[in-house]
């Protein structure tokens, strides 16, 4: 490298060439990580439109001895998308189909594809007949070059092998930057008439052919032993009978031979009548043995899991979270097809009764249910990421931090693979290994194809910790060796297991690697430290060296157990912002909520796994406390974060980006002047009952000339529509009857917002909740301080809250039922974790949103006084999503007689004070254009629209009101559907 080039210097001559180039120091943070353990921070960070652009980043690497890093998703787990260089990332642009030719079954696509992405496109233009096949369990948010490069598989491998059996072709760029195109027998230059580019198509070809003839030997006895070989380089398919396929042997290259811009890949027939098997046993051994007796039923699937990972999510997510499982403490998924059998019920109860006749079984079902089928299918791909911070006691080293009932596992052993008849032997000499080595192994993956993930218990914050990975890592390569199979069954060899790869294969095949690689790439600039001169695997780690410090919280994140030598352990906040280890699921584009922003944006700053990485460089990297409190690169990377807390929920490692916002704005902002909005919205229930008595005054002033002016003064976008306050009138009116009665049998909890602008939603609530029977007290003088917490002043928002658990805590267990999600979120969650005592956990383990008490209701034999629609959408409010859980308004619902319920999938994008917020508008009206607004155009005119979130609500109306494609619609409250005294008269005479 040329030491006169700094990351910024590198930067501007790319953009002096045309390229996005950006060596801010956020975004190198971003990308110093992957879902690796390993951290390398690059010089700079290009985003490529096309091929030609990719061309020039790698023609000036090449003259200025930079190294180039090939990434799609970031979510390797080898490490293989990090590099000290320039970092090319192809997910921002080079993302489109190119092509589909049904007849041929191929497709055409770029790079930076997603997935999903290329499944769902591929299928709307075969009307479903086709789809692409390999689906790793990251395949929403994994794209196609990165699964190239790692040669991924996925869960249906069993019957579609492996990447590399659907390439057909590779267009690349050379290190030098050239344009070469690689056949299945071949290479040519892309563009004929580039003549530098034929002559050196010709001269690849020749230089690998000749290492072909010299090696075949080996090559014929050392590669494709196993269907999940994937470790080293495939030499293999250069072989005569092989047919000299050059664009084979680059899949799982890993970006270290040439980048590849686009692909040829062939599709295959969509599955039509696929049926779950699920299958319950002892332990994972036991499962493995009757993968035989399963592979002779031609199954499209057969994966697994366990069940550390089963109870984490239903401590993280719920119960309702694993709905269909059998008894068992291991389980296998098994799909079966028209492929498998002509008859396919009848396929499953016979394997059922083969498998009884083994006597391995312990319980086994088939899953017609399809909400039970995703419920499962999810456990499974989340998997990577509930395994790492599992929620079971466990005895760990007690630097590892948490909160004495949960421990962490991590990868760099988690993708080894043999042959699948091997494979009980392999587990249980692999378990004794875990045994001997004092480490938990927490397995899940794909059973069938011989390739098991395993996450392990390793202490990777201490020297003696990673020593112990060291020598498990090469005590476990030469067990898998032992039952002949391979370091990398999917995920690549990277920096997590280059450095065993001669364990494996002869110095002569090590050679042979050298020599492919230097062929390609002479010069070592493409993705160094991975198969050929590889890193050691202990160099780089992420959790090593990390400063030991206390970073004092308002929020109680955990406490830090004790060391040996009597001093703290790991600091809760170092633990909490390290949870994120960038499995990425924030960047998918559809199901669930997280990450709205990142979908509205596109912009890894935006994801909440890139503003976790950008605080963990925080507590790495920041001289002192203080200096790390006040870090601009967190501040920024935390401005577009919308407070949904959909993370901790989506998220499998149960990230809360909202709270650790809340906690650095805290910190950012003390004794500093903050924001505008931070005084007129943080503060908003302080001078709420004033606006109340001047109602009439301020509404007209908000629909008048001076709306604008006033929006200004508070720091907010003037073109954001404003609420109507009630009246004192229409308060009365709606809250007349609403008494406070100390023996009643529910308490509602009327906050600020719903006295301010909807008082009418407080007294339909009462009515539905006496209707049940029940009677019913109102607590309306008391604040949940959700307002001070968004923003980040928590220092008055524990003094409120403290004020308020007091006023609950009243000696029963009385239910406190609020109608506004986010309140019920903020007294559920944040009241015990900023208010510390047992006061505040009672009182908080009595909240319910309104959604909730009705299922309490209807499970009590209740029956709704008034019919609810068939037809419903409804926007679920984030925060009710997250501390409520996923389903509980659907779920309602439906049991309340709603056919069709269409949920808008989605944030709306108001969120609180982001949607008002100056500098926030156009990623809110992004965000809300992902699911809500969508919906509200193609619903039918009479189909209510139920928002019980007051943000919710205030998308709606602005919607409505400023887009001309959104029909005119007022959205409702549950409460307003159920009233008792639901009429159009009632209702108008109490809402402002």
């Amino acid at each position: 490298m040329d030491p006169e080039l700094s990351g910024s210097r590198v930067a501007t001559d790319l953009q002096a060439l045309g390229l996005s180039a950006d060596a801010s120091s956020r975004r190198l943070t971003e990308y110093s990580y992957d879902a690796s353990n390993y951290r390398l921070r690059p010089l700079t960070v290009v985003f490529p439109r096309d091929d030609h652009e990719v061309a020039a980043a790698a023609a000036y690497c090449h003259r200025h001895h930079l190294t180039l890093t090939a990434r799609g998703g970031g979510t390797g787990m080898g490490g293989n998308a990090i590099g000290t260089g320039v970092v090319l990332d192809f997910s921002r642009h080079m993302n489109r189909l190119i092509s589909v030719d049904p007849h041929g079954r191929t497709a055409v696509a770029q790079a930076g594809m997603v997935l999903t992405a290329l499944q769902h496109q591929v299928a709307a233009q075969t009307d479903g007949e086709l789809t692409f096949a390999p689906d790793p369990s990251s395949q929403s948010r994994a794209t196609l070059g990165g699964a190239i490069g790692n040669d991924a598989c996925g869960n249906h491998s069993v019957r579609h092998g492996r990447t590399t059996d659907h390439v057909e072709a590779l267009n690349l760029v050379t290190a030098d930057g050239l344009r070469l195109t690689a056949f299945r027998d071949g290479l040519s230059a892309t563009d004929p008439s580039d003549t530098e580019a034929v002559a050196r198509a010709a001269q690849l070809g020749a230089a690998m052919r000749e290492l072909t003839a010299t090696n075949m030997a080996i090559l014929r006895t050392e590669m494709d032993r196993i269907p999940r070989q994937v470790s080293g380089y495939h030499l293999g398919k250069l072989l005569p009978e092989n047919g000299f396929d050059v664009a084979r042997a680059l899949v799982g290259t890993e970006g270290t031979c040439a980048i590849v811009v686009s692909a040829t890949v062939r599709l295959v027939p969509a599955p039509t009548s696929a049926l779950l098997l699920c299958l319950g046993y002892r332990n994972v051994v036991d499962a493995a043995r009757d993968v035989p007796t399963l592979l002779e039923f031609k199954p499209s699937a057969i994966e697994g899991i366990d069940e550390r990972i089963v109870e984490t999510m239903r401590a993280r997510r719920g119960d309702d979270s694993v709905v269909g499982l059998p008894q068992g403490n291991a389980w296998l998924y098994v799909d079966l097809d028209e492929e498998s059998s002509s008859n396919v019920p009848q396929a499953a109860q016979d394997l059922l009764d083969k498998l009884y006749t083994n006597g391995r079984l312990v319980d086994g079902r088939t899953v017609p249910d399809r909400q039970q089928r995703v419920s499962l299918w999810r456990i499974r791909e989340d998997g990577a990421g509930l395994s790492s911070r599992l929620v079971a006691p466990h005895q760990v080293n007690p630097e590892d931090g948490g909160d004495g009932g949960s421990y962490e596992s991590w990868p760099g052993w988690e993708d080894s693979a043999v042959a699948p008849e091997r494979l009980a032997d392999y587990l249980e000499g692999f378990t004794a290994l875990l045994d001997q080595h004092g480490l938990t192994g927490v397995m899940y993956g794909h059973f069938g194809a011989g390739c098991m993930h395993v996450r392990i218990t390793f202490d990777l914050r201490s020297a003696q910790g990673r020593a112990v990975m060291r020598k498990f890592c090469h005590d476990a390569a030469e067990l898998v060796v032992r039952h002949g199979g391979s370091l990398s069954g999917e995920h690549g060899d990277g920096r997590a297991r280059s450095e065993l790869l001669p364990l494996m294969y002869s110095p002569q095949m090590i050679k042979a690697f050298g020599a492919f690689k230097r062929i390609w790439d002479p010069a070592g600039i493409l993705n160094p430290g991975s198969i050929v001169d590889p890193d050691p695997i202990d160099a780089n780690l992420v959790l090593a060296d990390v400063p030991s410090r206390v970073w004092s919280t308002s929020f109680d994140l955990g406490t830090p157990r004790t060391r040996d030598d009597g001093q703290p352990g790991l600091d809760p906040f170092v633990h909490a912002v390290q949870g994120c280890i960038g499995v990425g699921r924030c960047r998918s584009d559809s199901g669930g909520v997280m990450c709205p922003s990142y979908r509205a944006t596109r912009d890894e700053k935006d994801s909440t796994r890139g503003r976790a990485r950008v605080l963990q460089e925080m507590v790495r990297t920041a001289p002192d406390i203080e200096s790390g409190w006040r870090d601009e690169d967190s501040r920024e990377a935390l401005d577009l974060c919308l407070s949904c807390k959909a993370c901790s929920t989506d998220c499998p490692v149960g990230v809360d980006m909202a709270t650790y916002k809340s906690e650095f704005f805290s910190n950012y902002y003390r004794r500093r002047l903050r924001p505008l909005s931070h005084y007129s919205l943080g503060w908003m229930p302080a001078w709420l009952g004033a606006a109340t008595a001047l109602a009439p005054v301020i509404n007209r002033m908000l629909a008048g000339r001076l709306a604008g002016a006033a929006s200004r003064a508070g720091g907010l976008d003037p073109r954001r529509t404003m609420p109507a306050f009630a009246t004192r009138k229409q308060a009365h009116t709606a809250m007349a009857d609403l008494r406070t009665d100390p023996t009643s049998d529910v308490v509602l909890f009327v906050d600020s917002f719903t006295k301010a602008f909807r008082p009418h939603v407080a007294g339909a609530a009462a009515r539905v909740l006496e209707s049940g029977g029940q009677t019913v007290s109102c607590s309306a003088d008391q604040c949940c301080a959700l307002t001070w917490i968004s923003t980040g002043q928590l220092d008055h928002a524990r003094k409120v809250l403290t004020r308020t658990a007091a006023s609950l805590d009243d000696g029963t267990d009385r239910p406190i039922v609020v109608p506004e999600p986010s309140c019920a979120a903020a007294l559920r969650k944040d009241l015990p974790e900023l208010v510390h005592s047992e006061v505040a956990r009672r009182v908080a383990s009595r909240v319910r949103s309104f959604a909730d008490e009705v299922g309490h209701l209807l499970d009590e034999g209740w029956e709704p006084p008034v019919p609810l629609p068939a037809d419903v959408v409804v926007q679920t409010h984030c925060h009710e999503y997250s501390a409520f859980g996923p389903t509980v308004q659907q779920a309602v619902l439906r049991r309340l007689g709603a056919t069709k319920v269409e949920q808008a999938d989605g944030c709306c994008g108001v969120a609180g004070n982001f949607g008002f917020e100056k500098g926030h508008y156009d990623v809110s009206m992004g965000v809300a254009e992902q699911a809500l607004a969508p919906a509200l155009r193609t619903r039918d005119r009479s189909t209510p629209v139920l928002t019980d979130g007051f943000s919710c609500a205030m998308a709606v109306s602005h919607l409505s009101a400023t887009d001309d494609t959104v029909p005119a619609v007022e959205s409702v409250h549950l409460a307003e559907l159920l009233d008792p005294a639901n009429s159009s008269e009632t209702t108008e005479e109490v809402r402002p």
